[in-house]
């Protein structure tokens, strides 16, 4: 059994998952706020599942962390978490001295990443539509992507691999806060939904596509510039590290099948125009994280798991089997997928 957290600007959430990498527990808490009270929350979701599971902290596989800011892998070092009321904490050493045993600290888009990953591939090593490479495209405040090559997390050479939000797309536009103006997160993300639609609504993408929807141009130019880039995000992925599949997740994910549908089109109209963009199939590799799966609480709980080769044997065997597949094969694997997150989703 593992465990993970998946520790949120406002909320935590916590989940036990089994050898086949199915939820068998899950909690939710509040988040404190700074270090001292982010470390207690810490310790409440591990104590709140080692009660649910009748697992003491020392009897869990491993465990494992998602925190937003920079984490520093090696060392469980956490720098940056502005949301969480701190700058510098060493967060995974002092977890690991409370509970008396390690604990692995991960970014929290490249938890969400594996367990995205690990949603559609479980790690038993099961194929069918077997997914050799996956990117989480995180469409949140900001915008950032997680990549997992051959079942592994991929971080780059510095940890900046999948930060495509900061990717300029406009020399001319908004001044970014990371120096940079005009980049792919100020015009593709809840920020920059915020940042052009003014609303008394708690949730800004919801009021603004209520005033398109009713005819409004502003609102019309703004969720058009919303569409287009995050299709934009999906070609740079694509072009880039040729992932097989992206998944898209974080708070405008819930938008649902209409940002699929919309991502898609724009898509579809590009290939439309470009035979290289057509040979693709750009439309067909975007999916949605289900709602309401916990994808960076339980890719924090595989973070620790040794990297199983039966995985990238399943990849072989699936390769084989996407060579002599025939026009039923893509129907197949959907159906598979379908029947995985449900079974993860029990």
């Amino acid at each position: 059994m593992r465990l993970g957290l998946d520790i949120g600007g406002t909320k935590t959430d916590a989940v036990a998952v089994d050898a086949r990498g199915v939820i068998v527990e899950r909690v939710r808490l509040a988040t404190g706020f700074g270090a001292d009270a982010v470390i207690a929350t810490a310790l409440d979701g591990v104590a709140r599942i080692a009660e649910a599971t009748g697992l003491s902290p020392l009897e869990f596989e491993s465990i494992g962390v998602g925190i937003p800011g920079q984490v520093d892998v090696a060392t469980g070092g956490v720098s940056h978490a502005v949301n969480l009321g701190f700058d510098e904490l060493d967060f995974g050493p002092r977890l690991t001295a409370l509970l008396g045993r390690e604990v692995k600290v991960e970014n929290d888009v490249k938890a969400a990443a594996l367990g995205a990953y690990h949603l559609m591939v479980p790690p038993t090593g099961a194929v069918g539509g077997l997914v050799p490479s996956m990117a989480y495209l995180n469409l949140g405040t900001g915008l950032a992507a997680g990549l997992v090559i051959d079942g592994a997390l991929w971080r780059g050479s510095r940890g900046a691999a999948g930060e495509i939000g900061h990717i300029p797309v406009d020399p001319n536009g908004v001044l970014c806060p990371c120096g940079q103006r005009g980049c792919l997160e100020t015009v593709a993300s809840g920020s920059a939904i915020a940042r052009q639609w003014g609303s008394d609504d708690p949730i800004p993408a919801r009021s603004l596509l209520a005033a398109a929807a009713s005819g409004d141009e502003t609102a019309i130019a703004i969720r058009s510039l919303l569409v287009d880039n995050v299709a934009a995000a999906v070609r740079v992925l694509v072009l880039t590290v040729d992932v097989e599949l992206v998944m898209i997740g974080g708070g405008l994910s819930n938008l649902g099948d209409w940002l699929l549908d919309e991502v898609r089109r724009v898509l579809t109209s590009w290939a439309e125009e470009s035979s290289f963009l057509a040979s693709l199939g750009l439309d067909g590799r975007v999916r949605l994280v289900p709602a309401g799966f916990p994808a960076a609480a339980v890719g924090a709980a595989l973070v620790g798991a040794p990297r199983a080769s039966a995985g990238a044997e399943a990849g072989a065997d699936a390769d084989d089997q996407h060579d002599a597949g025939g026009p039923d094969d893509n129907a197949l694997d959907g159906r598979r997928d379908d029947e995985r997150m449900a079974e993860w989703l029990k």
